[in-house]
């Protein structure tokens, strides 16, 4: 990540919280089984802000101070490093990450309290780890016992999201970059994964394509633990255990997306594990597609994800009623949500850093307006798994997903090139 371009980051944080402090603990370790941990992935923030990978840590961004920017860091250790690897320790905080003054983790507790004197305003999200807030509070305490020497502690606690979480919803073009590198290695994932499913194969098998393909092109880790549902199974939305094998005629909804450079993707695609659609999968299969490109057609600059749900949720529901799933006539559908037992989720939601980004959905009570640079999922689906459905449809999940940036005078649908006609998906099958 280039160093001037986290540099111009911190400065918006100086600026926006002027006057005042941020405090960003890093993510925990997390422990998997004994003394065997889970594999580490910074906190988004932290890391957006410096680019630091490493555990115990903490960052402190001051508009008071001309040594705005403070890490805390663990120090270098060769006895740890020989099992855990080199750290960057406080000269490479200050050498490599932007540091303009950098301490061991173990001096946080001592030296907060004289970053935070005279500081009208912390921002710092309370309860998200409740160690890390009683060092904050303490810090806070041990300033305020200083009034009597006229000095003041921070009078408000403000949680960060409201700088960082809305600066990283317009994305800059690195961003973009590392986005667009990720849907490409989904992509050829998703086209393996079509390529080589047959009759037979266990749903565990497929996903072990995808992972492979991601790490053989260079990406960390998946995004999410990726979803690899047959038959049944892909009725349900979050299906994990992808322990099925899948039998001829299943419809196969995966939904999988890697991580590049800290930025995810987010695609799902349904395809016949045989290689063909019959008709009534295709029935299903085309009102869900078309219910997906017309909220594409929603996605631009003044629009909002209502307007993209609403959009999915007509098509939807006016090919439900085609079909004697649900009552007509359509506005009276819309208005109960009677698609609702087949129809249940949202359509969009951000995409960046995280694979459900953050950023607000509303502000001052209404949908926020979409502006360029912001990325989204499209992601209609139906999930006919109710006994009332018709045989010929029971059973039958579909889901497509892309990744779409919000442009200047519309939108670029970044994973565009992952199969998804009926036509194509067939093609893909059979390559």
């Amino acid at each position: 990540m280039d160093d001037e371009q986290l540099r111009q980051r911190r400065d918006r944080v100086r600026s926006a919280i002027h006057p005042g402090v941020l405090l960003l603990p890093s993510a925990p370790l997390a422990i998997r089984n004994n003394d065997v941990e889970h594999e580490y992935r910074q906190d988004s923030d932290l890391f957006y802000l410096t680019g630091f990978d490493e555990p115990e840590s903490a960052l402190v961004v001051s508009s008071l101070r001309d040594a705005a920017c403070v890490m805390f860091v663990r120090s270098r250790d060769p006895e740890r490093e020989v099992w855990d690897g080199p750290r960057a320790g406080v000269e490479g905080a200050v050498r490599d990450h932007g540091a303009d003054e950098a301490h061991s983790i173990s001096e946080l507790s001592d030296k907060l309290p004289a970053l935070l004197e005279n500081v009208p305003r912390l921002f710092y999200r309370v309860g998200h780890d409740r160690v890390f807030d009683e060092l904050v509070f303490g810090a806070i305490e041990r300033v305020r016992a200083r009034a009597k020497y006229g000095v003041s502690w921070p009078s408000s606690i403000v949680d960060p999201a409201t700088v960082v979480h809305e600066m990283r919803v317009i994305k800059e073009p690195a961003e973009l970059s590392s986005m667009r590198r990720a849907v490409g290695i989904t992509r050829d994932a998703h086209l393996e994964v079509m390529a080589r499913a047959r009759p037979g194969v266990h749903e565990y098998e497929l996903e072990a394509l995808l992972r492979a393909a991601f790490r053989r092109n260079g990406s960390e880790r998946p995004a999410y633990a990726p979803i690899v549902g047959s038959g049944p199974n892909a009725t349900v939305l979050h299906h994990r255990r992808n322990d099925r094998q899948t039998v001829d005629g299943d419809l196969v909804l995966v939904d999988a997306g890697c991580e590049y450079g800290y930025y995810a993707s987010d695609v799902t695609r349904t395809f016949p594990v045989s290689g063909r659609f019959n008709v009534d999968q295709q029935r299903i299969y085309e009102l869900v597609l078309e219910a997906q490109l017309a909220s594409i057609e929603r996605v631009r600059p003044g629009s909002t994800l209502e307007d993209v749900h609403r959009a999915s949720v007509e098509v939807l529901a006016r090919g439900l009623i085609e079909l004697g799933l649900i009552q007509g006539p359509l506005e009276a559908a819309l208005e109960e949500q009677r698609y609702k037992p087949y129809y249940m989720h949202r359509t969009s939601h951000w995409l960046g850093m995280d694979v459900h980004d953050v950023g607000a959905y509303y502000a001052d009570g209404k949908a926020r307006p979409l502006e360029p640079g912001m990325v989204i999922t499209v992601e209609p689906g139906l999930y006919l798994s109710a006994e009332a459905v018709p045989v010929p449809y029971r059973g039958l999940g579909v889901r497509i997903e892309d990744d779409v940036l919000v442009t200047a005078d519309g939108c670029e649908v970044l994973s565009r090139d992952i199969a998804k006609s009926a036509a194509d998906v067939e093609r893909a099958c059979r390559a």
